[in-house]
């Protein structure tokens, strides 16, 4: 057997400000002879951007006569005729909740709905719809024994990836994250009965806790013992050694057990790293289970094991109890991290055929973008000995949290932030604070409730420091300490190494109007695009400009250049690769402009126009509103 290789560079998603939906067409599977004609059709035309014609999973399962009783999903409609909710998310600010929903029936997640709703603030998934008909719907599950508390919904924006061409969001797991069905969710298989289940989920986003799984789990949160569970897991959890490379593996976590094969140890399960892992286990419950992987982007599937149960006591047969899990283990172990897109669970032990045909449809979505790393606007904020700004807890942190420094590690959801239009710096749906909004120095800073005070405005300085105008004073280590858990504070502003914090995920623009300055053309900006005004939206990520060290402004990898490196008033500015000419270079003044020394003119907004679109221009430095560019 192989191991299935990584797949290669991934593309930037896209942003939408048009109105516009895509109507995807639709057709009828009507046996398992069409299960067969989709994998053939698959194979020879390879992957697509857009929706493949036909049969979606549920529609191939039932068809193949094992239906869908359960099918969630935050990227796409997994029946053909499913028109409905794919998700719930819940806004911090208010708590308001919004449904999002497709773009078309049988086609892909509206999230430009998500973007609006959610502008300015962050949003939580509080809810993930069960596209069956039997309403198993997951949610934020509850504590369990464990010892870990009540889980929380995940960042709804955190992970945007491309799928049938559009911008989609997955849901990323992170300790404490997690959801659950309570109780005995309607026709999941039980006490011994026979069910499949497979999910989409990212390889490179993976971890050996306990536990990233999707599946039939307890009907309440606690460890009823051997054979209770039947959920599959991507994870790098070698339970039964040996165990082949270093995963991650697709796993079977019957309970007591993550198990590669067999009786858990199975040298033969090579394990799936690809961006994108399509995962599927089945179960007849009785004597025999079935486990497979395979990269979601390209290819078939890959059978790591079809054999007996494992002989230990209590999974012959099995004795699952119809709960179902996403993220979590079956009694709320939610150490683990992961990144899902969507999953499906059958009553019956579905075909290889039906398997492979889902498989090619998964292939045919066209999944592409990155799955390890957060990818919105938020970036890392590096200080003291390259050491990035994180919050006390591992991901959970609530009012109060300290906030310190720690070795970077990219996929800590705590150490990204985004630098937001009123200056606010906001991770985990919180904010960077300074304790009581005071502003002594020696100050400790925390994390908050954004709520716009003072305490909360952070601004980045030429020189590198963050400084608080509320206060006058600047983010700093103490004695410039550089050691793991290294409580940061307010100080006065003096410029040494201590207080050297780079945004790097930068800020808005913003300019007249309270327009932001933006790039043309949905965050895939290249050479040569325009660089314009247009309305502020927390989501964008070319909307965000980190101010480098040389004074040139960068976004989506590129600088905000002079056409042809010019002088002349009224050269237009765009973007381009960042190779240190005098037009890339940037400073702010005190009036509020934002001047280019080899020019001697400043950014400007021809007759300081406010719409959306503007072509923005160097021009004589003259003061004015259309001339007033701030960065955060």
């Amino acid at each position: 057997m192989r191991t299935i290789p990584p797949t290669g560079t991934p593309v930037p998603t896209a942003r939408s400000r048009s109105s516009r939906r895509l109507t995807l067409p639709r057709r009828a599977l009507a046996a398992v002879v069409g299960v067969l004609a989709v994998v053939l059709a698959a194979l020879v035309s390879g992957p697509v951007a857009a929706q493949a014609a036909g049969s979606l999973p549920c529609d191939i399962y039932g068809a193949a006569g094992t239906p869908c009783v359960a099918a969630h999903s935050t990227v796409r409609a997994l029946f053909a005729s499913y028109n409905g909710p794919l998700y719930q998310v819940t806004r911090a600010s208010d708590g308001a909740t919004a449904n999002i929903g497709l773009l078309a029936a049988g086609g892909y997640a509206d999230a430009g709905a998500q973007d609006a709703f959610c502008g300015g603030t962050t949003c939580r998934i509080t809810r993930i719809y069960d596209q069956t008909s039997r309403h198993n719907d997951l949610t934020p599950g509850p504590a369990g024994t464990s010892g870990m508390g009540a889980d929380r919904g995940a960042d709804a924006s955190e992970i945007a990836v491309t799928a049938g061409g559009h911008k989609v969001y997955g849901v990323w797991i992170s300790p404490g994250v997690g959801y659950r069905y309570t109780g005995a969710a309607s026709g999941v298989a039980v006490n011994g009965q026979p069910e499949g289940v497979y999910m989409v989920a990212s390889g490179t986003h993976v971890g050996s806790a306990c536990c990233f799984d999707y599946g039939n789990a307890e009907s309440t949160p606690a460890d009823t013992g051997n054979g209770h569970m039947d959920a599959v897991s991507l994870a790098t959890t070698c339970y039964f050694a040996p165990c082949t490379g270093s995963g991650p593996w697709v796993e079977a976590d019957m309970e007591n057990g993550m198990f590669q094969g067999g009786n858990g140890s199975n040298t033969a399960n090579a394990g799936n790293s690809s961006t994108f892992v399509t995962a599927v286990l089945k179960n007849n419950g009785q004597n025999s289970y079935a486990l497979k992987g395979g990269n979601s982007q390209s290819g078939a599937l890959t059978t790591w094991w079809n054999g007996s149960l494992p002989t230990q006591g209590g999974y012959l047969p099995m004795h699952q109890e119809g709960g179902i899990i996403l993220g979590t283990g079956g009694d709320n172990s939610n150490w683990n991290m992961g990144t899902f897109f969507e999953g499906v669970m059958v009553s019956g032990y579905p075909t290889d055929a039906a398997e492979n045909a889902v498989q090619a449809n998964v292939v045919s979505v066209g999944y592409s973008g990155e799955t390890n790393v957060p990818n919105g606007p938020q970036g890392t904020i590096t200080g003291p000995g390259g050491q990035c700004v994180d919050v006390a807890g591992d991901d959970t942190g609530g009012d109060l949290t300290a906030v310190q420094l720690w070795n970077c590690q990219s996929y800590a959801e705590d150490q990204h932030w985004t630098h937001n239009a009123d200056g606010s710096l906001s991770t985990i749906g919180r904010c960077l604070d300074i304790n009581g909004n005071g502003t002594a120095a020696g100050t400790q800073v925390e994390l908050w409730d954004c709520n716009g005070v003072g305490g909360q405005k952070w601004v980045q300085q030429p020189d590198g420091s963050l400084l608080n105008p509320h206060s006058g004073r600047c983010l700093d280590s103490p004695s410039g300490a550089t050691a793991n858990g290294t409580r940061l504070q307010i100080w006065d502003c003096n410029g040494s190494a201590a207080q050297k914090f780079s945004v790097t995920g930068g800020g808005p623009a913003t300019g007249p109007g309270g327009q932001c300055v933006d790039v043309a053309g949905d965050d895939v900006g290249a050479d040569g695009t325009a660089v314009q005004l247009w309305n502020c939206q927390s989501w964008a990520v070319d909307q965000h400009w980190y101010h480098q060290s040389d004074g040139s402004l960068r976004t989506l990898g590129r600088c905000l250049d002079i056409n042809g490196n010019g002088t002349a008033a009224g050269t237009q500015v765009e973007l381009w690769d960042c190779n240190g000419v005098g037009g890339q270079k940037w400073v702010q003044q005190s009036d509020g402009s934002l001047l280019n020394p080899q020019s001697g003119r400043c950014l400007d907004s021809p007759s300081g126009a406010t719409a959306n679109g503007t072509r923005l221009q160097i021009w004589d430095c003259n003061g004015s509103a259309a001339q007033k560019f701030t960065l955060h």
